[in-house]
């Protein structure tokens, strides 16, 4: 059976306030404004963090973007060795052909979720261009993709396990690494 020990905080809720006012900054000045931009956030933690960017634009720029949630569930390649995925459902009201689209989620490791939410966001339209939102980026690529935006980037070892937590989903915000153990190894 596996354990897990907390092994650091990384970011707490003052230093994730921050890289979000930052990465809401980046997106304004990458876009020449808000005009245009929308943001879709990765079921699950992409969705309050993207709902957060939108507010630090909005109180920069005085424009709303839209906010969508991406399921991927159905696109991801790992599929065939899950039983029975939990199904969310993809709620983007607002068409994305044109749109300067911010994809945004948790973190970044391999690229594979990225890699599926492309998928997903291009049986829905034809945006003008995609733009990559993550909170941590933490290296260890398997598929050539990059974060336009990242709040921090968290250099890991693959035992570990880097959790973003957001409220309302989790009790409060803050960044960490776990370390994963066997028990009864000797570690």
């Amino acid at each position: 059976m596996e354990q897990a020990t907390l092994k650091a905080q990384i970011m707490d809720a003052a230093a994730m306030e921050r890289a979000m006012t930052r990465i809401a900054h980046e997106i304004i000045e990458r876009n020449e404004g808000a005009q245009g931009v929308v943001l879709v956030g990765v079921l699950r933690r992409g969705v309050p963090i993207a709902e957060r960017l939108a507010a630090k634009i909005t109180e920069i720029e005085g424009v709303r973007p839209p906010i969508g949630k991406l399921d991927i569930s159905f696109y991801r390649d790992d599929y065939a060795r899950q039983i029975m995925p939990v199904l969310h459902a993809t709620d983007i009201m607002f068409p994305i052909d044109g749109a300067d689209v911010v994809l945004v989620d948790d973190v970044l490791y391999t690229g594979r979720t990225v890699r599926a939410a492309l998928d997903a966001l291009m049986d829905l339209g034809r945006p003008k261009t995609v733009q990559l939102a993550v909170m941590v980026d933490r290296g260890h690529r398997e598929l050539p993709i990059r974060a336009d935006y990242v709040g921090k980037n968290v250099p890991s070892s693959h035992t570990e396990d880097v959790r973003v937590s957001v409220t309302p989903l989790d009790e409060r915000d803050a960044v960490e690494i776990w370390e994963s153990k066997q028990e009864g190894s000797a570690q």
